[in-house]
């Protein structure tokens, strides 16, 4: 382990604190420089260890990084992933309120709905499918609790700073349609993100690791190195075919999934 107690301790705290205050705090990789993966790990466990103390409820993990384009921007080549919360759901259609986060963006995504649970090191394609109730279209808000980048060194954020940061996920909109990811190829389940109407990204579920059922593959096992279990009734968000969509206040957001449905949201 990287940091001891009271340092993770402390960078939750103030994690959590910039999320109540909307206040970016500083790259907790400039603050530890021997941050690593474990590390950044456990600041986002003691992170939900926290939330959940003040009432809130785990409603499911978000796969993160899961496309090349965003492992090599990081120059990382795993994905990551992060904790979903009672408070983060949002029905389509909603409206985000203006103040709820610090920099909102969006990205598009297949969602895993779980009817069983599933964990261990050796988990496979044929369980996720098995354990899976249906899949539906879905956006994932992000935000960033951590500034992008330190102004006075200009170094930008790492992995290790978005990983102890719950991944930067903010929330999540599931869209109506309901599917059986075993009557669909997912590689070809993709959508038109649209932003007050203009065409602002594309991709096809073939972006997340080939397929997304291998995205959940992936977080099933990572899970069982920190001996967490994906739990019956958990929501999965697969990982993003797109990139991040900026969303300033009055962004309307529209993915268009076609045959497999959409999803909107709007940002007041």
């Amino acid at each position: 382990m990287s940091l001891n107690e009271a340092d993770i301790s402390k960078a939750a705290n103030d994690l959590l604190n910039a999320e109540k205050t909307l206040e970016q705090i500083g790259l907790l990789t400039l603050r530890h420089p021997n941050l690593d993966m474990d590390g950044a790990y456990a600041i986002q466990k003691e992170l939900a260890r926290a939330k959940l103390a003040e009432g809130r409820k785990i409603i499911g993990w978000k796969i993160g990084l899961t496309s090349k384009a965003m492992q090599d921007a990081l120059k990382i080549d795993i994905p990551d992933s992060g904790v979903l919360f009672d408070d983060m759901l949002f029905e389509t259609g909603a409206t985000v309120p203006r103040g709820r986060f610090i920099q909102p963006r969006i990205e598009a995504e297949i969602a895993f709905v779980m009817k069983a649970s599933l964990g261990g090191a050796n988990v496979t394609r044929e369980d996720v499918l098995a354990a899976t109730h249906h899949v539906c279209p879905s956006l994932e808000i992000l935000d960033t609790r951590i500034q992008r980048v330190d102004p006075e060194t200009g170094q930008a954020r790492k992995i290790f700073d978005t990983i102890a940061d719950n991944a930067a996920n903010a929330g999540l909109v599931l869209g109506n349609e309901k599917h059986d990811p075993g009557a669909i190829d997912l590689r070809w389940a993709g959508a038109i993100v649209t932003r007050n109407g203009e065409v602002e990204e594309t991709g096809l579920g073939a972006g997340v690791l080939n397929d997304p059922v291998e995205s959940v593959v992936w977080l099933a096992r990572r899970m069982a190195d920190y001996g967490q279990t994906i739990e019956a009734g958990q929501i999965i968000l697969s990982g993003s075919f797109i990139r991040p969509v900026e969303c300033p206040s009055g962004s309307k957001i529209h993915a268009d999934f076609g045959p497999f449905g959409s999803v909107s949201c709007s940002f007041a």
